[in-house]
């Protein structure tokens, strides 16, 4: 299946009421822990302030989402704000917003590419097994894993499994992409970046959550022409835990190699009771 009428497009879509306020629909097959995922979320603010810009000219170069509560299954609203509105850079705020109450505040940055800057990188692909085939069935929701697994493909590479004690260095990641294939977009890069069980978890014997505090995603590189099938290769890790605290960095990179994003977020470490 290659449509672009996929459950991400759908569950994610904005619908403008007009200065700058968009109606959604919080689904309840992207729950992940004790509420909706903190990439669906990010993913749902990045589309509603896309369409604010309204300019294919600008992308998205940064978004920080700092989780105040989650919203429950059900209609909520995204009102955007743009601070500003310069030559080069646009300046973004949101606020996802349900019964009144604010449940994620976010800021933004726009730009298009700034031509005639030198071209650096020191952040090579790591060196792994390829991607194998996507698979023809999703992957299971029942049987301890989050209800938005069903929705993607999760090849791992990085790190020990979850809850298996291990003492490896707590990375994690693989290959990773949509179950439904579709042209990756700004939206699914917000989705990748917290796609992925968390780098503590391999140390852990016990079941445990990670709700998202913020996350703070820099896309790297205009997304032209993309394979919709294609799978891009996510690594996350952390160093400390702390306080019940721990930050979360992410890289992903296309199949070519290409650093696509990379984001930072600081996350609690819970006890599932």
């Amino acid at each position: 299946m290659d449509s672009e009428d996929t459950a991400f497009r759908r569950d994610t879509a904005v619908t403008p009421r007009g200065d700058g306020l968009y109606d959604v629909e919080i689904s309840t097959q992207w729950r992940a822990g004790r509420g909706p995922h903190g990439g669906y979320l990010a993913a749902m603010i990045t589309r509603a302030l896309m369409a604010t810009v309204a300019d294919e000219r600008r992308d998205p170069r940064s978004l920080t989402v700092h989780y105040a509560r989650a919203p429950q299954p059900g209609a909520a609203q995204i009102r955007t704000t743009v601070e500003r509105a310069g030559r080069s850079l646009s300046t973004l705020s949101a606020r996802l917003e349900q019964g009144g109450e604010v449940q994620a505040l976010a800021l933004a940055a726009f730009s298009p590419p700034w031509a005639g800057r030198p071209e650096l990188d020191d952040r090579p692909i790591p060196t792994v097994a390829g991607p194998e085939p996507r698979p023809t069935e999703p992957l299971p929701a029942d049987d301890g894993r989050p209800r938005f697994v069903q929705h993607m493909v999760m090849q791992p590479r990085f790190g020990p499994f979850p809850f298996t004690g291990s003492d490896e260095p707590m990375v994690t990641g693989g290959w990773l992409g949509l179950f439904e294939p579709q042209a990756l977009d700004p939206p699914s890069v917000a989705l990748f970046s917290d796609a992925w069980w968390s780098p503590p978890f391999g140390r852990l014997r016990e079941l445990a959550t990670s709700p998202t505090v913020d996350l703070t995603i820099h896309f790297r590189r205009r997304l032209t022409n993309p394979d919709a099938r294609a799978l891009y290769l996510a690594r996350f890790e952390t160093g400390l835990v702390h306080d019940g605290f721990f930050e979360n960095h992410a890289s992903i990179w296309s199949v070519d190699g290409k650093l696509l994003a990379h984001a930072r977020q600081l996350a609690l470490l819970l006890p599932v009771r």
